[in-house]
């Protein structure tokens, strides 16, 4: 994903089922977004009416992932983390597709990449999207020594955390089907580059097939979900394209006393899989912690490891994705 830092200024406000609540306005540049947060967390998992979901197997997860490697498309970590998540998944009965394409990107090689889609109740017509993506970045761009630059991103945080936490949804929904429809999807292809040419393939390969008249109604990203200091403003482009259900999920989470971490604060524009969704129909939120590290220093370097993820991030977001869904996926108005 990468950071926007300008949108259109036509964007004021928001409302949740609660009433008004005011977004600041944008800055000039990226907002850093600070919470003091230390660990422990300063508020625990939310209790409600989903089916609890446990941090720690989700923790374990994203420790799992990172063990396969570099989850770059065309590496063996890659292949190796695509055989793992089908052989679990279809263990759930649930049914699950794989959507396998080739496409080329700048550099002339053509990428094979693989989208997961798994169906809760198909049988509804109401039915939610959730997604993330589990590849991982070739090239760890951002770190500060030059020399490891050509490293690939480990991806505990950017990659592995929202795959975890869809991993464990959809292990609870298929044991306690949820009263609405959902569609969980692990994108391909999010973070290959360097460019922006190159990233957000497998959401645009779903946003090229998607039908308004056909599919989900409204959907949820998860990406960068795990820092263990954490801190999830609104991501601006939620703000103005999925309105409702920026609406929905902030004021559940100021419901649930979560306002510590969920917060009722404009972050920054972020360019990322919810984009194409967007622009096919599909209102897509994304729920992101874009400030990873002291002055966002782990983004896209080799300190994206499970030792900045923490298993109650995990289960704070879990939980407050779960006690959406079990609600029915409302949008807020």
């Amino acid at each position: 994903m990468l950071g926007e830092p300008d949108l259109n200024p036509s964007l004021q406000r928001y409302r949740n089922p609660r009433g008004a609540l005011t977004l600041l306005a944008l800055l000039g540049g990226l907002v850093a977004v600070a919470t003091g947060c230390e660990e422990p967390l300063p508020v625990g998992p939310p209790e409600g009416n989903h089916p609890p979901f446990d941090g720690g197997d989700a923790y374990a997860l994203v420790e799992r992932q990172v063990a396969f490697g570099p989850r770059v498309p065309g590496r063996s970590g890659h292949a190796a983390q695509l055989a793992w998540m089908l052989a679990r998944l279809d263990s759930t009965g649930l049914t699950v597709t794989a959507d396998t394409f080739e496409t080329p990107v700048s550099s002339g090689d053509t990428l094979r990449l693989t989208n997961v889609l798994v169906r809760v109740r198909p049988d509804l017509e109401d039915r939610v999207l959730l997604l993330a993506h589990w590849d991982t970045r070739p090239r760890s761009d951002q770190a500060q020594d030059p020399a490891d630059r050509v490293l690939p991103v480990p991806g505990a945080n950017d990659g592995a955390s929202g795959t975890a936490v869809l991993l464990v949804l959809a292990e609870i929904m298929a044991q306690e089907p949820p009263s609405v429809g959902v569609d969980l999807l692990w994108v391909d292809g999010e973070d290959y580059g360097p460019g922006a040419e190159d990233m957000f393939l497998g959401s645009e390969r779903y946003a090229a097939g998607f039908d308004p008249a056909e599919g989900p109604t409204r959907g949820l990203l998860l990406d960068m979900v795990g820092d263990r200091d954490p801190a999830f403003p609104v991501e601006a482009y939620s703000a103005e394209r999925a309105p409702g259900v920026v609406a929905a999920i902030w004021g559940l989470a100021e419901e649930l006393g979560l306002g510590d971490i969920v917060l009722d604060r404009l972050g920054p524009a972020v360019r990322d899989d919810h984009l194409p969704l967007n622009e096919a129909g599909l209102p897509t939120a994304n729920l992101i912690d874009f400030s990873y590290g002291p002055g966002h220093a782990w983004w896209h370097t080799p300190e994206d490891t499970p030792d900045k993820v923490a298993a109650e991030t995990l289960e704070v977001v879990g939980s407050l994705v779960a006690e959406w869904v079990y609600r029915g996926a409302t949008v807020g108005g």
